[in-house]
């Protein structure tokens, strides 16, 4: 089984084929990726890229344009003063499935 390192918004991930991923919010119609790989792991053999691997292209297509994730809460507060204030924050994610790695 090929795995490979790519890097996707500021990221890096190891993926397969086939695997489905959660990656920051992508630009708005994008249907398919090509990225470039850092490092390629081919059973015993690994090849590092200076900074990328040659050759080696990992595709991708867009499952879901927008996925919300878990509700995060923000408290502040300020001890003895009966002062706090409280926020809530849901990250968007783009979710992605690896269809190749040649």
């Amino acid at each position: 089984m090929t795995k490979a390192v790519v890097k996707i918004g500021g990221k890096q991930f190891i993926v397969t084929e086939k695997e489905t991923l959660l990656v920051d919010l992508l630009q708005e119609g994008t249907k398919e990726l090509t990225l470039d790989a850092l490092l390629v792991i081919d059973g015993d053999n690994v090849t590092v890229g200076t900074p990328t691997v040659k050759d080696v292209k990992v595709t991708a297509k867009v499952v879901d344009d927008l996925v919300k994730g878990d509700k995060v809460r923000v408290i502040r507060y300020k001890a003895k003063k009966r002062v706090h204030k409280e926020n809530g924050h849901r990250q968007k994610y783009s979710k992605i499935e690896i269809t190749s790695i040649k």
